[in-house]
């Protein structure tokens, strides 16, 4: 792999309290959870799934995976 780039592709895990379960409104905007950045969907993805159980018995709260290199380099094709 010498020689070749690697992108980074950083991922956003945060969440909070939503209004409803039918809804992605979330009930305090600034009591929001920031779990972190990570540098592969993988890693975001264990952290989403660990902070999400951690809360599985409040139905309004809810965890997002953001892919935070497609906001950052919208017009980059990739994953």
């Amino acid at each position: 792999m010498a020689g070749r780039e690697t992108r980074q592709l950083l991922h956003l895990v945060f969440g909070g309290e939503i209004t409803s379960p039918d809804s992605v409104e979330f009930r305090d905007l600034s009591n929001l959870h920031i779990v972190g950045i990570y540098p592969s969907y993988k890693t975001a993805l264990a952290a989403w799934r660990a902070a999400a159980q951690a809360t599985v018995d409040n139905a309004n709260m809810r965890y997002f995976v953001v892919h935070l290199h497609r906001v950052l380099e919208p017009e980059s094709s990739g994953p």
